[in-house]
């Protein structure tokens, strides 16, 4: 039979009953053993032994100039009750606990009063002569030796602390690893099933969650080789197509041209699926700097006629990136820019310290996106504005933010005040 609870709450309530009852059961002994009872006893004994001085049988306790040599010697005096009332015995506390102690110190009914002071004025009303009052002053009791229970409350202090830190720690490494499978998983790379420790939820929590990452990498794997093979298929008839337009007489050149530019669409458009299910997830991390990369991109670009991009590049420290996969992002935004925006585009790029973000931007100087679409452009299948001239199969931002997540990053679009878009990348700086 297992007498230990399994769930969270079960554990938390044990440890915590657990830790309050050794603090409990240590201050106890502490407090008792080593502070209240020695110094009663201490005290005790102390005014005890003093008074019983006073009364030896050869001395005369009532004897004016005896008081002033037990003053002079102990700071003990010998007052009579109006004496005692006129400074204040009335006003002194009486301690019950102490009184019955002294009473059997000195062997009958006694009374202990004490003034609170800087030193504490002790009252003894003693059985020898009940007409007279005994004073004696105490150091405070802030200056006696306490080490013991200090050393003892540091030790409870500091079991409390590690009980409480073994429990979170063994609390927290479990949802941390549910934490770094989770953010993997929405970057798109599907992690190893996790090992199921803790508690009961903890343990069902993270079998349901090695279930479903098994059921999304599933999905992924179905709908990648589902497309692959519509694209082979699609391929085939289309290649055969083009063989045969190839073969129509000149007459109907007009009719080959349109049919080979529908068949190159058709190929961007496939190839264009194929990006998007892959998700660039086979490719290394690898050490990119940035700017370098718009330069080679940018490179590329100046060959065309009438494209004129203008570049404004701050220093950006090297990051770890899938390179191949970023520079599709470049391409496909620059390729945005000019077809739906201006022959004319801005590139920038910087380094926010603050955030620890890398980040660049692409503007163009076109008639830009309603505000009311931009939100919904990063679907699956969803294009742009008319006035853009959207065509294709609205994939390209649909990529360009998967890859963008994969980045733990973010991708942003919006109108410039002075016309145009400008879509900003934003990705965290990762080693070196």
């Amino acid at each position: 039979m297992r007498f230990l609870p399994k769930s969270a709450f079960g554990q938390t309530v044990l440890l915590i009953g657990m830790l309050l009852l050794i603090n409990q059961v240590v201050s106890y002994l502490s407090v008792t053993y080593y502070f209240i009872r020695p110094s009663y006893q201490q005290i005790n004994n102390l005014l005890a032994t003093q008074i019983n001085l006073v009364f030896i049988e050869e001395i005369d306790h009532k004897d004016p100039e005896l008081h002033k040599r037990f003053f002079a010697a102990t700071g003990m005096r010998l007052l009579s009750n109006e004496q005692a009332q006129a400074e204040g015995v009335e006003q002194a506390i009486y301690y019950p606990y102490l009184s019955r102690q002294m009473s059997l110190k000195l062997g009958g009914e006694s009374e202990v009063r004490i003034t609170q002071g800087n030193p504490y004025l002790v009252w003894v009303k003693p059985p020898q002569d009940p007409s007279v009052w005994v004073t004696i002053p105490m150091l405070s009791h802030g200056e006696s030796d306490i080490s013991p229970l200090t050393i003892y409350l540091l030790v409870i202090g500091i079991l409390s602390v590690a009980g409480g830190w073994i429990f979170v720690r063994r609390l927290n490494k479990p949802l941390q690893a549910l934490q770094h499978a989770a953010i993997d998983v929405g970057r798109g790379n599907i992690p190893p099933p996790l090992e199921a420790q803790g508690s009961t939820e903890l343990m069902a929590v993270t079998q349901a969650f090695n279930q479903m990452a098994k059921g999304i990498k599933q999905l992924e794997d179905d709908r990648a080789l589902l497309t692959a093979g519509i694209s082979h298929d699609l391929r085939t008839p289309l290649t055969r197509i083009r063989l045969a337009t190839e073969m129509l007489p000149e007459a109907q050149d007009w009719l080959k041209e349109g049919i080979v530019n529908d068949i190159e669409d058709m190929n961007e458009i496939i190839d264009q699926f194929i990006n998007y299910v892959r998700q660039d997830q086979q490719e290394s991390m690898v050490s990119v700097d940035v700017n370098e990369l718009i330069r080679d991109a940018v490179q590329v670009r100046n060959i065309e006629e009438h494209h004129n991009i203008h570049l404004h590049l701050n220093p950006i420290p090297t990051a770890c990136m899938r390179r191949v996969a970023l520079k599709r992002v470049l391409d496909n935004l620059i390729e945005n820019a000019f077809r739906y925006g201006s022959e004319d585009i801005e590139i920038h790029s910087g380094y926010d310290k603050a955030r620890n973000l890398l980040f660049f931007s692409i503007r163009d100087f076109g008639p830009g996106i309603p505000d009311t679409q931009i939100e919904g452009l990063f679907k699956p299948f969803t294009q742009g504005d008319k006035a853009r001239g959207s065509l294709g199969s609205g994939l390209g931002l649909a990529i360009i933010k998967r890859i963008v997540d994969m980045h733990s990053g973010e991708v942003t679009l919006k109108n410039h005040p002075e016309g145009g878009l400008i879509a900003s990348i934003f990705i965290p700086h990762t080693c070196p």
